[in-house]
C-alpha cells in the first residue's frame, strides 16, 4: 500500500498538464516564494545556478507585450495581425515568469547541462504551482530568440530564454490526463551473453 504523502506527491505529478485558459486569481508573493524555492532545488552540476526568473503580472503586461511587438518586428516579423497578436500575449494570464538560462563557461559542466538543469527547475516551478491550486502553461516561440528582447530585459544575448512560463488559475475543470503505458519508453539494458 502507498504511503498517503507519496501518493499525494505522484497524484499532483501525474495531474499536471499545461492550461491555456487561464484567469484570476494569480498566486500572491508568498506562494511564489514557495515555488521559486522548489524551483532552485533542481539537479544543478557543481551548483552554477544557471536558471534565473523574471516576473511580469498586472499592468506590466501591456508595456510586456509591446516589448515582444517590438521584438517580433526586429526578428523580421512584417504582418501587422501577426505583432498585433504578439502584443496580447501577456493578457493570456494574470502572470507571467520568464524563465532564463545564463550559461556558464565550466570545464566539467557542459552547456546541455545548464539546460536540463534549468528544464528541471521549470518542471518543480509548475509542480509547486499546481499544488497550490494554480495552473500553468510553458510557451516559447521565435521571440524568445530576440537579441533586442534580451537586452531590454537586461540579459546577455547569449542568456537563454527557456521560456514563458503563463501562471494563473483554470478557466474551467481539465478532464485527468490519460493514463501512460511505459512499455513503449521504458527497455532494461543487458549484457550481451552470446
Amino acid at each position: 500500500m502507498m504511503d498517503s504523502n507519496l501518493q499525494i506527491v505522484h497524484q499532483n505529478i501525474h495531474q499536471r498538464q499545461s492550461v491555456g485558459h487561464l484567469i484570476e486569481p494569480a498566486p500572491n508573493a508568498a506562494q511564489l516564494e514557495m515555488a521559486f524555492q522548489a524551483a532552485l532545488t533542481a539537479p544543478d552540476h557543481h551548483r552554477l545556478k544557471p536558471t534565473r526568473f523574471i516576473v511580469v503580472a498586472g499592468e506590466q503586461r501591456q508595456a510586456f507585450g509591446e516589448l515582444l511587438a517590438q521584438a517580433i518586428q526586429d526578428l523580421g516579423e512584417v504582418d501587422a495581425a501577426q505583432v498585433e497578436r504578439v502584443k496580447h500575449h501577456p493578457f493570456r494570464a494574470p502572470l507571467l515568469i520568464l524563465v532564463v538560462t545564463k550559461i556558464v563557461e565550466h570545464q566539467k559542466v557542459p552547456e546541455f547541462e545548464q539546460i536540463l538543469s534549468t528544464g528541471a527547475a521549470v518542471q518543480n516551478l509548475l509542480l509547486s504551482l499546481q499544488a497550490q491550486g494554480f495552473a500553468s502553461m510553458w510557451r516559447s516561440g521565435a521571440v524568445v530568440e530576440s537579441a533586442l528582447l534580451k537586452t531590454k530585459l537586461g540579459l546577455n544575448v547569449h542568456d537563454l530564454i527557456s521560456g514563458i512560463i503563463y501562471v494563473g488559475t483554470a478557466a474551467k475543470v481539465i478532464g485527468p490526463r490519460a493514463e501512460q503505458s511505459t512499455h513503449d519508453y521504458v527497455s532494461t539494458w543487458q549484457v550481451d551473453q552470446s
